[in-house]
């Protein structure tokens, strides 16, 4: 009660929230790694005042002052900060964080694409709230482009059976609901975890020798490799024939406009066992 008293005081002796002209914001906290990304991408980039960890893209980023995490947000440090505009993560932030973040009056966009198309929707949002709408009409017109380009490509090449390793211990997956399934979809590939219950259900290896995928695809984190020696089951087809594959997690874990990149990626990997 008295760190809510607290914060209740600092509001009240806060200002109205400043509104830029126009309606344009340029007092931003962006709460997650993914929307920082995006508004560096439609030059937005400076008006960012406080991010969260893991915000490191691009190299610019790392200077952003870090007020919270997955953990909790500091609302006294947003409160002292004043933004016209923050941009919030469902899948990141703490509900209690959110609800109170709407009770103190910010305005607030909701940033959590689950379609690769969505990528491009909020690029065009984030643009038309920043007053940056043709430069962040040109950075989704370039994605949505690519991404149809790569569709049309691959439909019509031959599935091949992948397993994807989301992480080493636990061993888990990706299924059918999930962000990587759709990019693995849009690829031509064929997730053998797929009708498994759950986004991100955990397996066991026996499960996956079952399953013999062509290929294994993991993220680079040293953690995730070092995890699992795929080289003890020579009868999987993956490893008898060297498809396993290590790709960077933040391409394609991350909703953002980089995420085209990473869709790229693991076309380009499921394309060697093609060959």
């Amino acid at each position: 009660m008295k760190i809510l008293s607290y914060f209740i005081v600092l509001l009240a002796l806060t200002p109205p929230l400043a509104r830029a002209e126009a309606g344009r914001a340029e007092r931003i906290i962006a709460l997650s790694p993914h929307s920082v990304e995006m508004l560096y991408a439609i030059g937005a980039g400076d008006a960012i005042l406080a991010t969260t960890d893991h915000a490191d893209y691009p190299e610019a980023a790392k200077a952003i002052p870090r007020i919270g995490g997955y953990y909790g947000i500091q609302m006294e440090q947003v409160l002292a900060l004043k933004p016209d505009l923050i941009v919030t993560w469902e899948g990141g932030n703490r509900a209690e964080d959110l609800e109170m973040l709407k009770k103190f009056g910010f305005t607030l966009f909701h940033s959590n694409p689950r379609t690769l198309e969505q990528v491009g929707q909020e690029l065009i949002a984030l643009g038309k709230l920043t007053g940056r709408e043709t430069q962040a009409q040109q950075v989704a017109d370039d994605y949505l482009a690519r991404l149809g380009a790569l569709r049309q490509e691959y439909a019509a090449k031959p599935k091949v059976r992948l397993f994807y390793q989301l992480w080493s211990q636990p061993l888990m997956t990706v299924g059918k609901g999930s962000w990587i399934e759709q990019i693995i979809q849009t690829c031509h590939g064929e997730n053998v975890f797929l009708d498994t219950q759950g986004d991100y259900p955990q397996v066991s290896i026996e499960t996956v020798l079952l399953k013999k995928p062509e290929v294994i695809l993991r993220s680079q984190d040293e953690g995730n490799i070092n995890g699992i020696d795929w080289q003890q089951w020579p009868e999987v087809p993956a490893v008898a024939k060297g498809h396993i594959y290590a790709l960077d997690a933040d391409l394609l874990h991350r909703a953002g406009p980089r995420a085209i990149d990473g869709v790229q990626a693991l076309c380009q990997a499921l394309d060697k066992a093609r060959q």
